[in-house]
This record gives structure tokens, sequence and C-alpha cells, in this order.
């Protein structure tokens, strides 16, 4: 459609607005009633809806106007498929024997003085070569494309091929060398010692007669940085369990635990709240704490190391 050159107005004429869009529905109305318009009409139609546009200033306007061209484009669409070349449609068939006289394929022959052979196989030779060149430097006359040499239809010639299929070696293993998985019942299995229960219970019952201590010098073996972290590790669990408290010393500022009363479910009730840290506890704070509190020998006594025995080997 044509530009109008106006911007969009909210505030167009109601009554100005509904001519529009009676027009609109006319011009619809019109195209929908009449499918063999002739293309002169269907140019009229529009320009008509080219002049109707330049009055709109609204969207909804502007979706008429849109759908309207929608309607002409296909209209004018149809049109150009049903347009014929002279007296009749393209023949693909002619082009081709035209195209193949062109380059040579059907040159005339000297008639043979023969009254049974057929006159139209005596005017021309159809076994000649095509001239390709000629129709080629008729084409390069149309066109700017620098010409390159390539196949028309691929290869001339394709050999599939063959699928081999390679045979993998079979792989032979010497029997000898072979053993039977081992068979594992219960009683093969010898459970630790240094069960995690036991080992709770340990340092809970170490904790009572301690009392408050400081939780390093509690749980830091000096000659164990294994231990000192399964001794953090055991004593999770009371933390966990509401067993052990943990808190900060207003005197001295160390890290302190005791055991404690757990709580009950009215101590919940009245909004107690659990809560849980995470202690990083490295190799190199396992020696700061060694040097700070002068620990010189485990509070936990030290362990011996876990061993458990598979069938009649022993693992530590």
């Amino acid at each position: 459609m044509a530009d109008n050159g106006m911007a969009y107005d909210p505030d167009q004429d109601p009554e100005e607005t509904r001519n529009i869009r009676r027009q609109f529905r006319n011009l619809e109305q019109e195209l929908a009633d009449n499918q063999d318009l002739s293309t002169e009409e269907v140019a009229d139609k529009l320009r008509s809806a080219n002049r109707l546009f330049k009055q709109v200033k609204a969207i909804n306007e502007a979706t008429k106007d849109s759908g309207l061209l929608l309607t002409i484009s296909q209209i004018g669409a149809a049109k150009a498929r049903a347009m014929k070349s002279g007296s009749g449609a393209f023949d693909v068939d002619d082009f081709v024997a035209r195209l193949i006289t062109y380059m040579g394929g059907r040159k005339p022959i000297a008639s043979v003085d023969d009254g049974e052979e057929d006159e139209e196989e005596s005017e021309y030779d159809a076994g000649a070569p095509l001239d390709w060149e000629k129709i080629g430097r008729r084409a390069l006359a149309k066109s700017r494309r620098v010409p390159a040499m390539d196949f028309m239809l691929g290869p001339l010639s394709v050999e599939p091929k063959k699928r081999t299929v390679a045979k993998r070696a079979k792989l032979e293993k010497n029997k000898e060398d072979m053993k039977k998985p081992q068979e594992l019942r219960e009683e093969d299995i010898t459970r630790s010692e240094n069960e995690t229960t036991k080992n709770v219970a340990t340092i809970e019952r170490l904790l009572e007669s301690e009392g408050e201590v400081n939780l390093f010098k509690f749980i830091v073996n000096p000659h164990d940085f294994g231990q000192s972290v399964e001794n953090l590790f055991y004593l999770s669990f009371l933390i966990r369990d509401a067993k052990c408290a943990f808190q900060i010393s207003e005197d001295t500022g160390e890290p302190m635990i005791m055991l404690c009363e757990q709580p009950t479910d009215e101590d919940y009730e009245n909004k107690l709240v659990k809560h849980q840290i995470v202690m990083e506890f490295d190799m190199a704070t396992w020696r700061r704490a060694i040097e700070v509190f002068d620990i010189k020998e485990p509070m936990i006594p030290q362990r011996p190391k876990s061993e458990m025995r598979i069938g009649s080997k022993w693992y530590g």
C-alpha cells in the first residue's frame, strides 16, 4: 500500500473511522463475491485500497488494509500461474526438441530413393553429437558468471564400495592363569573393632570425666592427624544428638565443649532452634592447634589401626 505520511492518531474522528472500515469491508466483499476479475479490475481494486489507506490513522484499520492486500496478492498470484505463453502453455517437449536441433543433434541427411524407407527417419540424423559449446556461448551472452568445468549430473560412473568385514582375532587365554573368584561367607569377614558406635561411646565417657574442655585439646592427637580427624567426626555425633554443647568462652575466647542434658520436646515447642556449623580441619589447622595450645599427648587414647580379614587375607 502507499505510504500516507501520517502519524498514528488514536483521537481520529469516530465517524471517519467507521467510514474507512465500511469502505474496506465493501472492497473485501467485492473481491470475495467475484473471483473472475480481470487483471485490470484487480489493479483498480488495489488503487482504491491505496487511496483509502491514506486516511488510515489507527491500528484496526491498518490491519484491515493488510488483510485486503493479502487477498489481492493471492488473486494476482493465481492469475500469474494461469497466464499462457502465446496461444498455449509452455511445452517442455517442444523446447527440448528445438534445443537439440539448435545444437546440431538432428542434421539433415541426403535422401535415399527408397519408397519403403520412412520419410521422417530419412530427413534427420538422430545420432549426430550435440554441440554444447554452441548453446554455451549463447548462454554466456546473457550471464556474467565465469564458466567453470563440472559434471552435469555428477560423476559419469560410480562404483559402489564393497564393505569389508574385518574379522577379530580370537583371544586365547591360558587356562593355567585363570583363577576362580573367591567365594566369601559372613564368617569370613572379621569386622573392625573400631566401630563408630563404640568410639562415640568412648568419647562420651572421656568427656564426662573431663568436664568443660578446649575443643582442640580434646580431639587433637599430636602423633596422628588421621585419628584427630576421626575424633572430630565421632564428636560431631554427640553434638548432633544434643548430648554435647559447643560454645566460645567469654573469658579466653577459646572453643569449649562439655556434656549437657538433651532438650525435651517441650523445649523445642518453646522455640528452641538447632544450629549447625561446618568446620574446616586440615593439616595446617592441626599443626597450628598443636603449637598454639602446646599439645604434647592426646586426651583421647591412640586407637590401633583397624584391620579387616576377607577370606584368608588381612587388610588394614
